[in-house]
Formats: structure tokens, sequence, C-alpha cells
């Protein structure tokens, strides 16, 4: 899986401590997640991509879907 957690943190200027503190989780959680070495829950995902102003599907790249497109939102 990939994520572009990272990416949409860095526009909100969040640091991983302060995301998880949003979403409440540890710190690991995020650098995990931004890895792609763990895969969310549903409600996490629904919660990281709301607190980053973006979709579930926008941020998270599941399987073989390929590359994406990074668009201006």
């Amino acid at each position: 899986m990939q994520t572009r957690i990272k990416e949409f943190r860095a526009k909100r200027a969040l640091t991983q401590a302060e995301l998880a503190d949003l979403v409440g989780v540890r710190r690991e959680t995020i650098v995990f997640l931004e890895a792609g070495k763990y895969n969310p829950s549903l409600r996490l995902a629904h919660q990281v991509a709301k607190e980053l102003g973006t979709t579930i599907d926008t941020l998270f790249i599941f399987g073989d879907e390929g590359h994406y497109t990074v668009t201006e939102e």
C-alpha cells in the first residue's frame, strides 16, 4: 500500500505527532502508515483523510492500482 499522508500532512504543516494526536493514535502509527507498513482500519483511514482535508481514495493507494497523479486540491 502506498499513501500520500506525508504530502498532505506537509501541506497542513503538521508533524507526525500532531496528526497522531488529532486522530487519537501514537506517532509510531503515523510513521508506519506513511511508510505503507500498516493497513489502517476504515475508521482510522477516514479520520486521517478528514483531518488532512481529503478523501480516503486520494490518500491511500491499495494493491496494484499503479501510479497516481498528483492534483491540486
